[in-house]
């Protein structure tokens, strides 16, 4: 056996070295990979701390928008604001700071406790801006509120100023609904309305075509949303409306601001929320998924061959187990993200909630496949770049 040269004094301080070190912060790995569900650490070993997001890609680099979570269940409202990072290669993620800070004063829309979910942000050639929306329920008024709020900056990482909240759409009618229901409520249709239980997660039939009409003067609901750009430039919010019942897709004005005055209605009383939007050799996709609150359910998916639709519904895009099926691989669609370069190549961002823990949420990060017309999921739990090359 050899021994050790070393006095004790000096093994004495390397132990201590040794155990200083282990108590700072680990450095962030520069990953090859991606790792659907584990810890992933941004630049400072943190983990990413960007629920709900979307991926801005601006002049080579991609910016990260998404909900900053706190410990525990606290962390399922706003106490500090949409986090921001960016990245050159969508592996390795810079901590770019809060790019939209909650507010101190109470009396804000966006005070520290409300709810402000799914930020999504796109650069408005117009203004030169960069333009966030994201779902608002200001504190203390629970999921009633059901607003966007809209805010702006004039750099990818911010600071975002909040320019307005509001309902959608107010005073507009639906593009693709009868001349006949293009009408406020009357008498009856106001006691149906009056008496129908209403959750958020079902309603009864009679209930379904009411819902716009009753919202028509001040606004359309709207909760779960993302933002699409279309090739021509234009920008479309999609959004779960009429108590989470049905999709709308409202065009944008060309400042990115507020509504341009038209949008659809998609699968009335079909309960989708979770929308993320992509465009593949001319038709248009949606991924979602069904109203179960935090608890993950079966992806949706469906098709059109133009924006305005009509929508077609299409298999569960998720091929694994009949259990993985069942929950999505446990997660909720977010976003879905081109490829730049490489045409019908996409990567599907998703959610694993931990509402009791909300900091604790991990990224589902997977390469979407192709089956004809049909988008495909399989379950990977470690997978690279290298999957668009094939």
């Amino acid at each position: 056996m050899i021994r050790s040269r070393l006095c004790p004094t000096t093994i004495c301080g390397l132990l201590c070295l040794l155990a200083v070190l282990a108590t700072r912060p680990v450095c962030a790995a520069e990953p090859a990979a991606f790792h659907p569900g584990e810890i992933w650490p941004d630049d400072k070993g943190v983990h990413i701390n960007a629920h709900g997001g979307g991926i801005l890609l601006h002049e080579g680099t991609y910016y990260w928008f998404g909900e900053h979570k706190v410990a525990g269940d606290a962390g399922n409202y706003a106490q500090v604001g949409v986090h921001v990072y960016s990245s050159k290669d969508l592996y390795n993620w810079k901590d770019d700071g809060i790019a939209l800070a909650v507010a101190a004063d109470p009396g804000s829309p966006i005070g520290k406790g409300c709810i402000l979910e799914r930020p999504k942000v796109v650069y408005c050639p117009k203004t030169g801006k960069f333009v966030m929306w994201f779902h608002l329920e200001r504190k203390g008024h629970g999921y009633g509120d059901a607003r966007s709020g809209v805010a702006q900056a004039d750099t990818p990482t911010g600071p975002y100023h909040l320019v307005d909240t509001f309902r959608p759409d107010a005073g507009v009618w639906p593009d693709n609904v009868p001349a006949d229901m293009k009408q406020p409520l009357n008498a009856a249709e106001k006691a149906v309305l009056h008496g129908a239980h209403i959750s958020g997660g079902s309603a009864p039939p009679e209930a379904k075509d009411l819902l716009f009409r009753r919202d028509f003067a001040g606004g359309q609901m709207a909760r779960d949303m993302t933002l699409f750009v279309d090739d021509d430039g234009a920008v479309y919010h999609i959004f779960a409306s009429e108590e989470n019942s049905t999709l709308h897709l409202s065009r944008l004005a060309e400042d990115c601001l507020k509504p341009a005055g038209r949008y659809i209605r998609i699968f009335p009383g079909g309960y989708n929320e979770a929308p993320a939007m992509f465009k593949r050799a001319g038709k248009y996709y949606l991924i979602t998924s069904g109203c179960s609150g935090w608890a993950p359910n079966a992806a949706r998916c469906a098709v059109a061959a133009t924006i305005w639709g009509p929508y077609q519904p299409l298999d569960n895009p998720c091929r694994g187990t009949p259990a993985q099926n069942k929950i999505s691989f446990d997660s909720q669609s977010t976003f879905v993200l081109p490829i730049p370069g490489k045409p019908g190549a996409f990567i599907f961002l998703a959610d694993r909630w931990r509402p009791k823990n909300a900091i604790d949420g991990r990224y589902i990060w997977l390469p979407l496949e192709w089956d004809h017309d049909q988008p495909v999921l399989h379950w990977q739990a470690q997978w690279d770049m290298t999957a668009f090359h094939q």
